[in-house]
């Protein structure tokens, strides 16, 4: 089946308006009634925290997005939900994390945000919506249409200070990393030969947000390394986020430079290949290469 670019805006129409409510969702819970629960995820704390908020946005969404599915013949991918596996046999499927960044949501900070994705069985975001509950800041774009912030077209920002700073947007599960160290130390030594000011890192939200802020703080990166166990994030962590790099011309890729494998037949996780999300080329290749030296090791 293909979908026209009509067909597209109309999607991505209702998945502005199912991220929007889902939105106003978070916003208005009253914190003091939030319970926490664990659930059987990855190894990291903020893929096993759950809470009924992230239930509760989970069930506007689909109120919103079921009837489209039954319309253009679409499955779905949501991260509480079990994984039906149709996917692999719909031409397109919705990929939904209702409340990415639960864990900056439990404490308070800003982070989390709404993301949902138009995914092809191929592995390809054809729509992108990200939405920021804290910031009120709405991020989408449509395969082939560009990229919006708030509505209005969004493009890469050159920053124009003689030395800007270099950012370094990271999970803070990677600050465990054994390598994390060194990786700083290897992003300090880049940033001086790139004739940055130096470095920056910006560690407390979720996937969704966090490759948001490279957009929002160029030059920047975000990656996550493979691990060998169950992690690395979802599918829904970076579908969404995949399309509007995509649109904007900035750099999202694994972590050896090849696309992000969005449809993964044997698993809804990230942890083979790593991702890495880029405002430009030549960061990105540099960051392969700090990957690579470090892998040798």
């Amino acid at each position: 089946m293909q979908l026209s670019a009509n067909d597209l805006y109309l999607l991505s129409q209702c998945a502005i308006s199912a991220a929007l409510q889902a939105g106003q969702v978070i916003a208005h819970f009253p914190r003091e009634t939030l319970t926490v629960n664990k659930k059987d995820a990855g190894i990291s704390l903020a893929s096993q925290v759950v809470t009924e908020v992230d239930h509760l946005c989970q069930a506007v969404i689909l109120q919103n997005l079921l009837p489209s599915c039954a319309i253009f013949d679409l499955a779905l991918l949501s991260e509480e939900s079990p994984d039906d596996l149709l996917r692999l046999e719909k031409d397109f499927f919705w990929c939904i994390d209702p409340l990415d960044g639960t864990l900056p949501f439990i404490e308070g900070k800003h982070g989390y945000a709404v993301s949902i994705a138009l995914v092809s069985r191929e592995g390809v975001p054809y729509i992108g919506v990200i939405y920021d509950p804290v910031k009120n800041t709405l991020y989408h774009a449509i395969k082939g249409g560009g990229a919006f912030r708030n509505g209005k077209p969004w493009q890469l920002s050159e920053n124009k200070q003689i030395k800007p700073s270099l950012h370094f947007i990271s999970d803070r599960s990677f600050a465990k990393h054994p390598h994390y160290q060194e990786v700083l130390l290897q992003l300090e030594q880049l940033a001086k030969q790139s004739n940055y000011r130096d470095v920056k890192v910006i560690q407390q939200g979720g996937a969704a947000m966090n490759a948001c802020w490279v957009l929002e703080n160029s030059p920047a990166c975000y990656f996550k390394f493979p691990i060998a166990h169950a992690g690395g994030g979802g599918l829904w962590d970076f579908s969404a986020s995949a399309c509007i790099f995509s649109e904007m011309g900035a750099f999202v890729s694994d972590i050896f430079g090849q696309a992000l494998d969005l449809n993964r037949a044997d698993s809804t996780l990230m942890n083979h290949r790593g991702v890495l999300y880029s405002t430009d080329d030549t960061l990105a290749k540099q960051i392969m290469d700090l990957y690579h030296t470090i892998n040798q090791r």
